[in-house]
């Protein structure tokens, strides 16, 4: 736990946050004196030094003004990823998808940025399964273009599958990882909808 925060010393820090959340930078010394109405730039830097002291902010080294909020980092790296039904990894279905709420995930644990725009899938079938991605699986996918080898949520002739995205020969096509499914390869249109970046298992 950290050291409780005096009154003042809590003023001080949401001022620092609503600054940082405005301008970008932290307040200088003397703007934090003038706005708190210190005798001096003294008081306003052993003010700071408390903070840092009780865990309550991190300076970044090299970067005078710099400064995070240890607090707010690790809360702030759970975001929440819209659920868009299922998706076939066997035959392509027809799928129309319609977001089904969302699941809430610690970006950092699975190397997410957290500029990723993303969203998740549940994973009907067993064409995936030589990757390790079964049936009753979640997968998050990014929207971004894919690249060869990539796992990749398709739409390939109107209909929506999973599968690896492959190139031959400057011609992309979806390869099943289990050798009982064919290769799709699109007769008019292949529209990617995600690229892979996560597998999500829930625990028996």
């Amino acid at each position: 736990m950290h050291e409780p925060l005096t009154e003042r010393q809590q003023e001080i820090l949401e001022h620092l946050k609503s600054a940082q959340r405005t301008t970008g930078v932290m307040p200088s010394t003397r703007e934090i004196q003038h706005y708190f109405g210190f005798a001096s730039q003294t008081a306003a830097m052993s003010h700071l030094r408390a903070l840092e002291r009780k865990g309550a902010i991190q300076r970044l080294p090299g970067k005078a003004r710099a400064v995070v909020f240890p607090d707010e980092l690790e809360r702030e790296e759970i975001v929440d990823i819209p659920i868009y039904g299922q998706i076939a990894a066997g035959m392509a279905q027809d799928a129309e998808q319609e977001k089904e709420g969302c699941i809430s995930i610690d970006i950092t644990s699975i190397g997410i940025p957290r500029s990723a725009r993303t969203f998740a899938l549940k994973v009907r079938g067993d064409s995936m399964v030589d990757a390790h991605i079964c049936s009753g699986d979640t997968v998050i996918l990014e929207f971004r273009e894919p690249r060869n080898r990539d796992i990749v949520a398709a739409l390939i002739d109107g209909e929506t599958t999973l599968k690896r995205y492959l190139v031959k020969s400057g011609k992309p096509y979806l390869h099943a990882e289990n050798e009982e499914f064919p290769d799709l390869i699109p007769a008019r249109e292949l529209i990617i909808q995600g690229v892979m970046v996560a597998l999500l298992r829930k625990s028996a």
